[in-house]
């Protein structure tokens, strides 16, 4: 048979596979899914090829290599920079829900217009985690019509439910589709420069039943040795008896050392290797062997996983010395590029454990939160306490993440080897023994979260023995954990509220010192926060300036969204100097601004202060999704902040008028709250059920729970959360102050009444009177006059006593307008009726 211009390698897609490769430029999502060696890839890639020449579309390609979500997204950001786009870069990886819509957001945005644009994710089956299939479909629902997502994998991913819910814009290519056919088989032999006999055409299209692979692998041994395979031979005998064994011995090396990398480039290959002739020896394999290829970048190749699995059997045949050089050689490679997870892998491999804890040093903690615990703790658990004594600014890094993720015996451990570690090196500086104990303070302090004293104790001991920052803590990390107020996380207790802004002013320019100044500007926000607690709105002012001033071009956006937080809740009060209700408009584009800092926890922050501002104006409409539909369980919140953003939650269900649903969780919260010392949320959450159970005419309980609260506020003159809900509570106010004769409560009711008002005045104004509503048209001016004051929540009592009516008369007026304005229902659904009447822009 003929052997000159043989050329296996030759790409050959049907007519019938092009026809099929077409409809993907007409669907949002695209599944090929078919076993290893159907040829996924390269009919994947010479559609996107030919996309690329005639539409001149933009191609992001992105090959899959683990279960690691974390790496996963390093080459998302790699591949989105090569084709041009930013959009990705310094994003932190989504890890919720919240997180997934905001970069579906982003992702719109960047990629909409006319130009087709292909996002092709290759061996999608080596992700496990379930939520990616979700996340394809959510984007391939909300992308623009110019972009195309195609998902190649050896499993079907998608649930059924997403598969109905996608319809028409799903496109799917399975194995069916991809395997060739008697005359495909026949076209693509003549294309390779191979003539078969019927026979053997025959004996291979049975054989191989049409998959590419196998097809490739027995021609590959018919040029070879005149014949076909032992058709009882495995498919990775038949690879490596085709492709590896008629190698040199080098060659075979050669392989066996690069398939352990995802993806390589030429002077990677010289440095792993130790080979000069890395170019000459990659053209010869991507030139013989179709299962080495050159990605479109130019510069990359990589092994198909066939490939890479046989080569990693020729690997694990070398002598264990040998494999530890090369794992020790890839270690240091990805160390150099700061590819930081990699190299943390491969030191570990080889057991270089020293090499590993420096990685840990180097990279801070960063990327160590993308690691799973157990993995950490199963190193910990292999490496010799000797080695980790030796490395203690590692085991810094280590005890803060291992705070992180609520592994406090751990953590102790480690402690007690960094102790140990400094006495076993007397040669060992003291300035340097200073810092590394002044450090481990700094870190234990969080083991005493919310307890200013006792932080401020070990902040001062790290402030005196450290000569340099810590190396833990990243400044522009979240000072607050994700919470909106430094208050509420700090008020443990009633009637400490002075001692505690006092420690919290004496602490933090011990941990500014020792942190380059993270969190700066904390203590300001708390006094600035307290003062408008206790009702002093024009010191709040002031203070809220002052925090402005000093945290301005300081990094700390943190610090700048708690002020936001309460310049929000100022902004409630009408007789504030200066101060309106805040532009839905401005909001939004403030919030649009943010967005393209990529920082989920900013945003998770900037939403749920705009949901507890707009939760207290009434205006629903306004408040963020995630809020207003009760989703927070898709957020992933640190757990210090989480009593936080579920009192903001139990706000919007008190405006949402879902009494009975705030009464039933907040009494757990509550308890939560006390648990964990938050004196301030659990006042809050106590007001909130009080105000429900008043609601629901349960007016015993609501007095019960709003005199406890009281008696919680009085010792620091706590008044504004019960201003913010003087809607709900101003029945119930008097009716206290008639019951009680202590003068301290009295007093502080008076002063909540007075708040309150100025609220109902901001209120009215953000809603607007509704005097032109045409709506209102059939009512006489009395009666417009009276429905304006139903709808701002007055009862009948209170209407009859400003208008010098008796209460009767006032329910005959309030029965003839619900007459003319068709309004139907009990006594408390008319009222929410004739509310989204009167005032429809603020519902």
């Amino acid at each position: 048979m003929p052997v000159k211009k043989v050329n296996l390698n030759t790409t050959y897609i049907s007519e019938r596979v092009s026809n099929c490769l077409s409809s993907i430029s007409c669907c949002a999502l695209t599944t090929v899914i078919a076993p290893m060696g159907y040829g996924k890839t390269t009919a994947i890639q010479w559609y996107l090829n030919r996309c690329a020449r005639t539409e001149k579309a933009r191609v992001i390609r992105v090959s899959i290599y683990s279960d690691s979500i974390s790496i996963l997204w390093q080459s998302l950001q790699n591949a989105f920079a090569f084709a041009g786009l930013d959009v990705l870069k310094g994003y932190d990886r989504p890890s919720d829900a919240a997180s997934a819509a905001l970069l579906t957001d982003e992702l719109y945005h960047a990629l909409a217009g006319g130009q087709p644009c292909y996002l092709f994710l290759d061996d999608l089956h080596l992700l496990t985690d379930a939520r990616i299939a979700c996340f394809l479909c959510h984007l391939a629902n909300r992308l623009p019509e110019n972009v195309h997502i195609i998902a190649a994998g050896r499993d079907r991913f998608l649930p059924e439910s997403e598969i109905v819910r996608l319809g028409s814009r799903l496109h799917r290519i399975e194995a069916k589709q991809l395997r060739l056919t008697r005359e495909e088989l026949s076209a693509y032999t003549a294309r390779c420069g191979l003539s078969l006999t019927d026979a053997q055409a025959d004996q291979l299209i049975a054989s191989s039943e049409g998959w590419f692979s196998a097809i490739y692998l027995q021609l590959c041994a018919l040029t070879e040795q005149g014949t076909f395979p032992d058709r009882h031979s495995n498919i990775y005998q038949m690879f490596t008896a085709a492709l590896i064994d008629p190698l040199s011995p080098e060659n075979q090396k050669f392989l066996a050392v690069m398939g352990l990398a995802d993806e390589f480039t030429a002077e990677m290959a010289r440095a792993i290797t130790g080979r000069k002739d890395t170019d000459a020896v990659l053209a010869m394999l991507t030139e013989q062997n179709a299962f080495v290829t050159r990605l479109p970048n130019g510069q990359n190749f990589r092994f198909h996983h066939m490939m890479k699995e046989c080569a990693g059997q020729v690997f694990r045949r070398l002598p264990q010395s040998q494999q530890n050089i090369y794992q020790t050689r890839y270690g240091r490679w990805y160390e150099n590029h700061e590819q930081y997870l990699l190299a943390l892998n491969s030191y570990q491999v080889s057991g270089n454990y020293d090499a590993a804890l420096e990685i840990i040093r180097k990279d801070a903690g960063i990327h160590l939160a993308a690691v799973k615990p157990e993995e950490v703790l199963a190193f910990l658990d292999q490496c010799p306490e000797s080695t980790l004594k030796e490395h203690p600014f590692s085991l810094l890094v280590l005890m803060r993440r291992l705070f992180t993720w609520r592994q406090v015996p751990r953590m102790m451990a480690l402690k007690k080897l960094l102790e140990d570690s400094i006495l076993e090196h007397p040669e060992m500086s003291t300035e340097e023994q200073g810092n590394l104990r002044g450090e481990c303070d700094l870190i234990l302090s969080f083991l005493m979260y919310n307890d200013i004293s006792q932080m401020s104790r070990l902040h001062r001991s790290a402030s005196r023995q450290m000569s340099r920052p810590a190396i833990s803590i990243r400044n522009e990390g979240s000072w607050t954990f994700g919470s909106p107020s430094v208050l509420m996380m700090f008020h443990r207790e009633a009637g400490r509220l002075q001692q505690e802004l006092s420690d919290m002013n004496e602490c933090m320019p011990h941990y500014y010192k020792i942190t380059s100044g993270h969190g700066l500007g904390a203590e300001l926000v708390m006094s600035a926060e307290a003062a408008a607690m206790q009702g002093k709105l024009s010191d709040a002012e002031i203070l809220l300036e002052q925090t402005r001033a000093r945290i301005h071009a300081g990094g700390q956006m943190n610090m700048t969204l708690c002020c936001d937080f309460l310049d929000l809740r100022l902004k409630l009060f009408s007789d504030t100097a200066g101060r309106d209700c805040v532009s839905t408009d401005l909001r939004h584009q403030e919030r649009d601004a943010l967005l393209r800092q990529h920082n989920t926890m900013w945003l998770n922050i900037f939403d749920a202060s705009s949901a507890y501002y707009y939760a207290i104006l009434d205006q629903e409409e306004d408040i963020p999704p995630f809020y207003r539909e009760h989703a927070l369980n898709q957020v992933n919140f640190l757990a210090p902040c989480r009593p936080m953003m579920e009192m903001i939650e139990s706000q919007v269900l008190l405006t949402q008028k879902t009494f009975s649903r705030v009464i039933g969780r907040n009494e757990e919260l509550i308890r939560l709250c006390r648990s964990m010392h938050y004196a301030l949320v659990a006042l809050h959450l106590q007001i909130q059920t009080a105000a429900s159970y008043e609601q629901l005419g349960k007016r015993v309980s609501a007095l019960g729970i709003l005199k406890e609260a009281l008696q919680d506020a009085i010792p620091d003159h706590l008044i504004l959360p019960f201003a913010e809900n003087y809607p709900f509570l101003k029945e119930l106010l008097p009716i206290l102050a008639a019951q009680e004769p202590e003068e301290s409560l009295t007093a502080l009711i008076t002063e909540i009444q007075s708040l309150g008002k100025q609220l109902e005045t901001q209120i009215r104004t953000a809603a607007g009177t509704g005097k032109n509503s045409p709506l209102l048209a059939s009512l006489t001016e009395k009666e417009a006059e009276i429905a304006r004051m139903a709808s701002e929540r007055m009862s009948n009592r209170e209407i009859a006593e400003q208008l010098y009516l008796s209460e009767g008369t006032i329910k005959q007026y309030m029965n003839q307008i619900y007459a003319k304005l068709q309004i139907h229902g009990n006594s408390r659904a008319k009222r929410q009726q004739l509310r989204a009447l009167v005032t429809p822009e603020s519902h």
